[in-house]
Formats: structure tokens, C-alpha cells, sequence
């Protein structure tokens, strides 16, 4: 079976909407899931407080994320909002206390996607992706985005090659039906990704 970890930063409530589906469509997939969150950092003046913010997350069911997640998984899926085009720095507090794993080469050959939502259409969603990539080669692991290998790229709202991207509108607007399609087909390709790659490491 292949294990898939779904780790994220969910500040109002989009981006928990995405790792949600994604956890959902890797188990529909036939791997067994771990959805984690990871916990807020920031001082609660500056956090999300609204009836989805971090409030609502810390009781939705969701456990707190843990490296040994990482280590367990074959496939790790990011979600984060963007931080002025960077990942959010809740998600990276997390990651950069990974670096035990990395220095046992426990991180090389995991299969890595990432996901993200903003407030704006032009929000930085490519350069958070890109810059969450920046660690993945650091750790050996293989990327797997979505491209444009399945018709729900091209509709409208979605294209995002790098990884499913959702646009909140000031975060007023929810992920909707393309959005959730997105994440779903991404979540899928990685497990496939994964579980070939586990054969194909087995049979060498």
C-alpha cells in the first residue's frame, strides 16, 4: 500500500477544503492517508479568527502534523496559503524542523506536490509552489505536479501546472467544483506516481 501524509496551513478555512479532498481522493485511490495539520505560530492579533480560522481547525478533527509522518509516507502533499508569494511561515517553521530526516537521507525518492489558495487571482500562488519546490530538491524528492495531464487543467479557474491554486477573493469565495476536481486529480497522479516508483524500486 502506499502511505500518503496531506500536511497543511489552513488559516481561514480554504486551504483545509482542499487538503480534505485530497486526503479523500488518495484514499479512494487505495492508499492509506494521514491528513495533518500544522498548529499556528503567529500571535493571535495576526492569526484568522473568523468562524473558519484557526479556531474552527484546531477542533476539525485534524492531528497536528509530526516529522515522523514524513518519514512514514511515500507521498507528501503540501497545502499553504501565500505569505506575499511565499509559503506561509507556519508551514515552514514545520519543514525546516525536518532536517534530521534530510541528514539520513530519509526524504530521498518522496514523491512531493503542492497546493495552495489566495486572496487575489495574481496572489503569488506560482512563486509559493516554486519556492516549496526549492526544499524538495534539497531533500532528493521527486515532484510530481499536476501539468496538464488531465482535462480539468483546462477549465476555466484552474491551469495551474505547478499545482492546484485556488483564488478566495478576499477569502469570500470557497473552492468550488474545478477546484476540488484539481486537487483530486493531483492527489491521484501522485499516488500513481508513487506506487509505480515503489515497483519499479523494488524490482531493480
Amino acid at each position: 500500500m502506499t502511505n500518503v501524509a496531506v500536511i497543511y496551513y489552513s488559516s481561514t478555512g480554504h486551504v483545509h477544503t482542499l487538503a480534505e479532498s485530497a486526503a479523500a481522493a488518495a484514499e479512494k485511490a487505495g492508499a492509506e492517508v494521514r491528513l495533518r495539520r500544522v498548529p499556528e505560530t503567529a500571535a493571535k492579533a495576526t492569526a484568522a479568527t473568523g468562524p473558519e480560522g484557526e479556531e474552527q481547525l484546531a477542533v476539525d478533527g485534524a492531528a497536528v502534523a509530526r516529522v515522523e509522518d514524513l518519514d512514514w509516507a511515500d507521498v507528501i502533499l503540501f497545502g499553504t496559503p501565500t505569505r506575499f508569494g511565499l509559503p506561509a511561515a507556519q508551514l515552514k517553521a514545520f519543514i525546516d524542523s525536518t532536517g534530521e530526516l534530510w541528514r539520513k537521507g530519509r526524504l530521498v525518492n518522496k514523491v512531493v506536490s503542492s497546493f495552495t489558495s489566495t486572496s487575489t487571482s495574481h496572489g503569488g500562488q506560482e512563486s509559493t509552489l516554486l519556492a516549496l519546490n526549492n526544499t524538495f530538491y534539497h531533500w532528493g524528492a521527486i515532484i510530481v505536479p499536476p501539468g496538464y495531464a488531465d482535462p480539468v487543467q483546462f477549465a476555466t479557474g484552474n491551469g495551474n501546472p505547478y499545482g492546484t491554486s485556488h483564488v478566495s477573493h478576499g477569502g469570500t469565495t470557497p473552492p468550488g467544483e474545478e477546484n476540488l476536481g484539481a486537487i483530486e486529480f493531483q492527489a491521484r497522479r501522485a499516488v500513481e506516481i508513487a506506487t509505480a516508483l515503489k515497483t519499479g524500486l523494488r524490482a531493480a
